[in-house]
């Protein structure tokens, strides 16, 4: 974050309204809203610990699983019942939102063929549909109460279906925020080939111009 310019002490006691003014004056100001917050987490190979203690340091208290199948042969800790008994004493409550899961198949003429990747292309185009808005509502709902952590597999947020529903937060005001293994903390960066369009990303692939 960057510092604001101040004025001297003086100069601030001198402006400062006082009285019955001051508090007209302070009720005819807009207020300032917080940010809303969501942050990604990928479990990858983790320690349950582990996992709980990225979570904690967050001061994460809701975990929504968009693993479209919330199981892991390698890793059964980070099954959906296990999370859910394992966190809530650690006061962190689990929910499964399969309507923002991943593993999607492109459509024919898809809008999306600026990513490359099949499984990319198909989840941008799952975007666009009544399923996903349902499991963005509820995401909203959840983390308008609560500080949210979206999961899943992947330790990378740049190669997870997770880039994409961060897009789409981002583009409806959220602050996203992306947890990685060792704890430390990026800030979304909305994906540089997104164009928006009816309130959501799409990703059209680059047109090249024609010199003439």
């Amino acid at each position: 974050m960057t510092g604001r310019a101040g004025c001297s002490p003086a100069t601030r006691w001198r402006s400062r309204p006082t009285g019955s003014a001051a508090s007209r004056r302070r009720s005819s100001e807009p207020a300032v809203t917080a940010p809303r917050v969501i942050l990604t987490v990928g479990h990858s190979a983790h320690a349950l610990e582990h996992l709980a203690g990225l979570l904690a340091a967050q001061d994460v208290t809701a975990l929504a699983d968009v693993r479209r199948w919330p199981r892991s042969r390698r890793h059964p800790h980070f099954d959906d019942d296990a999370l859910a008994v394992e966190l809530a004493p650690r006061g962190v409550t689990y929910t499964h939102v399969p309507e923002l899961g991943g593993r999607r198949e492109p459509v024919a003429g898809s809008p999306n063929d600026g990513f490359a990747e099949a499984a990319m292309r198909g989840y941008a185009d799952h975007v666009a549909t009544a399923e996903f808005a349902r499991g963005l509502a509820h995401l909203e709902a959840l983390a308008a109460g609560r500080r949210t952590a979206v999961l899943c597999a992947e330790a990378d947020w740049r190669r997870c279906h997770r880039r994409l529903v961060a897009d789409v937060l981002a583009v409806r005001g959220w602050e996203v925020v992306h947890v990685g293994p060792g704890g430390g903390t990026e800030p979304h960066a909305l994906t540089p080939f997104a164009v928006v369009s009816g309130g959501l990303p799409v990703y059209p692939a680059a047109q090249l111009g024609l010199g003439l």
